[in-house]
């Protein structure tokens, strides 16, 4: 694909409830079988053409001054839904979700 910037691969972090979980699966210990998640989750949108090699290079050239390590990538790609505005059917655009897996002890967050 051969992109110039990180950020044309990188478009945004993608929040949600179920993110949030993926993120804090490493602090929870209630549950056997979650007690093996050492590593954070993080979930971003990220360009339809982009590969899962692109991506991790991408995001340990945007996070470098954090000192990252990417150990996986996973990749959904989302569906056009239709959509009605004012009487008129149309499309809600596709897009490229990658849930990215850091080495253990790796964050992005900010420690308050």
């Amino acid at each position: 694909m051969q992109k110039n910037s990180p950020y044309d691969i990188i478009l945004s972090r993608h929040i949600t409830e179920k993110s949030r979980v993926l993120e804090q699966l490493q602090f929870n210990s209630s549950n056997p079988s979650v007690k093996k998640c050492d590593s954070p989750k993080y979930v971003f949108i990220v360009d339809k053409k982009a590969n899962k090699q692109e991506i991790a290079a991408a995001l340990e050239e945007i996070y470098s001054d954090k000192k990252i390590k990417v150990v996986s990538v996973n990749t959904i790609n989302g569906k056009p839904k239709p959509r009605r505005v004012r009487g008129r059917a149309g499309m809600k655009p596709g897009f490229k979700k990658a849930i990215v897996t850091l080495e253990a002890g790796d964050s992005i967050e900010e420690k308050v």
